[in-house]
């Protein structure tokens, strides 16, 4: 796809998104929208979705104001611009379409499109201006957003001029927090303060100190940022700050009936195929888990026994090539094989997470995990950890690498029943990992179902109450021990 060229109009209508007294007034038009449609708090009267999804209740915004601090453009809308500057990385100009959702699939289309994982920091931003318990009182609020483009600064640090001053990447920001209104950072040291990062926090880890640099910058390693709550698409193990929320993917229903009508499909569709895997790599001569997978899926034949007798497929095995990127804005190119498979297996690559493992969701395809890594312990707020058994099966990639084990001869061994039961608990889930269009109130739009986002600030707010308590209980024993 050609580069599209970024107008002056263009970033002139972003700046008015900006306005705060333009995300009070949106926020002030969804407060009228529930109240006049009388749905707050239901699930739509007798249009109920069947879905176990979690429900926004009654608009109660005490504990719940967000202040979205002021940035300059610089932090945000100008890296924009820069959207074809970097020649070892892809231009991403063509997505920045639909407030970063990118063109459409085709021009019927409503909820599908070729949205760039990549832009997730840009759709949450405006989203962000739609939360209904936005202020402009900082003393008011309970968390305050960043809308800072973290993973399209870093660019000019991984591909571009200052890739030898990794060390650097956040102290221009950090130097504006403390410079301007200080007084809000500094009230609570950055502890009510969270921002999006569309890239693996690995992607921001790399220790200042460290010569000669590798991979990455130092973002999350600065002392200064280290109270900061960040919500990343894959986290580490060990920093508390950080928090897994799902990558973007390409379908974005404006509403709830549009919702329902693809929950429809997925439930009416017949799965042909029993084993897919949709992604690139297990060509090398290494032995790795991806390059099991392929081995096995090209000598698996499609008629086999099971544990509850024959069962007929047209496919046992198939694998949807992905490599090099060719997959990355076309979802017509794995959803209708996904559509079309009882299991999804989603082995970890450069690194444990994979977007493939919402798109599997999406359309109700079982997914089946190698590591804890790759969701178990990663997306805790949208994948409920306790219930992964009903949703998800688990292999260690060990096992199959070097012990022998047939994924097969797993996935073989779970019964037709519980394989209904497991297809039904993911279809429950693809409301909670939806990045809804924006422009849709979320009780409104939704019929009360939360997306996403809605979950991601829920966790948020959760998170920095949780922390600045500690912080005060922390406090108070220091002041009593000094007594």
């Amino acid at each position: 796809m050609a580069s599209v060229p970024i107008s002056p109009s263009y970033l002139l209508f972003f700046f008015l998104l900006l306005s705060p007294a333009f995300s009070l007034q949106q926020a002030s038009k969804s407060r009228k929208e529930r109240a006049g449609s009388g749905e707050a708090g239901s699930s739509g009267g007798g249009g109920e979705s069947s879905l176990a999804a979690a429900v926004v209740p009654q608009l109660d915004c005490s504990g719940r104001w967000i202040h979205i601090r002021r940035l300059p453009a610089r932090f945000n809308l100008d890296l924009l611009t820069n959207c074809s500057e970097y020649d070892l990385f892809y231009d991403f100009c063509p997505y920045l379409s639909n407030h970063g959702l990118g063109p459409k699939t085709h021009n019927r289309s409503h909820s599908w499109y070729r949205t760039d994982p990549f832009l997730l920091e840009l759709i949450f931003h405006r989203r962000m201006l739609e939360y209904p318990c936005l202020t402009q009182d900082p003393n008011q609020a309970a968390a305050v957003y960043l809308p800072y483009y973290a993973a399209i600064d870093s660019l000019r640090y991984l591909y571009g001029p200052e890739v030898n001053n990794s060390m650097d990447h956040g102290l221009e920001l950090f130097e504006f927090l403390q410079e301007n209104d200080g007084w809000i950072w500094g009230r609570n040291s950055g502890s009510d303060h969270f921002l999006v990062l569309a890239r693996p926090a690995w992607d921001f880890s790399q220790p200042p100190d460290l010569d000669p640099p590798i991979w990455g910058t130092s973002f999350l390693e600065l002392p200064e940022f280290y109270n900061l709550t960040a919500l990343v698409v894959e986290e580490r193990l060990w920093p508390w700050q950080e928090q897994a929320i799902p990558y973007l993917t390409s379908f974005h229903p404006p509403n709830a009936e549009l919702l329902d009508s693809w929950i429809n499909r997925v439930e009416a569709s017949r799965r042909t195929t029993l084993m897919l895997f949709a992604g690139g790599g297990g060509v090398s001569a290494q032995p790795n888990i991806r390059r099991s997978i392929r081995n096995e899926c090209e000598n698996t034949s499609d008629t086999f026994e099971s544990n509850g007798g024959w069962y007929y497929y047209s496919k046992v095995c198939d694998i949807v090539d992905c490599a090099n990127g060719k997959c990355e804005h076309d979802p017509i190119l794995y959803m209708r094989p996904m559509l079309q498979s009882t299991f999804c297996l989603q082995p970890p690559g450069d690194t444990p997470t994979r977007r493939s493992t919402f798109d599997a969701i999406i359309a109700g395809c079982i997914p089946v995990f190698f590591e804890d890594q790759s969701a178990r312990t990663q997306y805790r707020w949208h994948l409920p950890e306790e219930a992964y058994g009903e949703f998800a099966v688990h292999i260690p990639k060990e096992d199959v690498v070097y012990n022998g084990m047939k994924i097969l001869d797993v996935l073989m061994g779970i019964s037709r029943a519980r394989v209904r039961r497991m297809r039904q608990k993911v279809i429950e889930l693809i409301p909670r990992v939806v990045y809804r269009k924006h422009g849709s109130s979320s009780s409104v739009g939704w019929k009360g179902q939360k997306d996403a986002l809605d979950i991601a600030i829920d966790g948020a707010l959760e998170k920095i109450r949780s922390r600045i308590k500690g912080e005060e209980a922390e406090v108070g024993v220091e002041d009593l021990s000094s007594m």
